[in-house]
This record gives C-alpha cells, structure tokens and sequence, in this order.
C-alpha cells in the first residue's frame, strides 16, 4: 500500500463516488467492486426495495461476514495458544 491520503473515483450501484482513504487506489476499487456486487444481489433478491435499504442490508450482511471472520480468528488463535 502507498502512503498518504489518496483520492480514488469508484462506481456502487450505479453512483459515482470520490472515496478518500489511505491505501493503494486498487485497493480502494475493490472494495467498492465487493460493496457494489452485495448490493447488486441483494437489488436482484429483493427488487422493490429502495437504494437506502440495499445500502443498509449490503452493511449488514458485510457487517455480519466480518464479525464471523473476527470469530473464526479468535477461535484459531485459541487453538494456537493451547498447542504452543
């Protein structure tokens, strides 16, 4: 990752955002690229839907996959210090 303050154009359903941030562009892009596509799902799931309530279930369900991914890795961390 570069360093500094970096300004990246993303696309998200459909919106053109400016995203600043630390951290190389490419970076940046994809994790628009993953917030676009759960949005895209939940859009084609659930069509009638308005863009603020996507929005809101795409940070759930990316809300939800992240807490896992934090518990998996406390549980593997335990398993680590109970065989060293």
């Amino acid at each position: 990752m570069s360093g500094g303050i970096q300004k990246v154009a993303v696309e998200i359903f459909g919106e053109r955002h400016i995203v600043r941030g630390e951290g190389d562009p490419e970076y940046i892009q994809d994790l628009a690229h993953d917030v676009d596509r759960k949005m895209r799902l939940i859009a084609q799931r659930l069509p009638r839907l308005a863009v603020h309530q996507v929005a809101i279930l795409a940070a759930l369900n990316l809300a939800d996959e992240l807490q896992k991914l934090k518990e998996e890795q406390e549980n593997l961390l335990q398993l680590l210090d109970e065989k060293g």
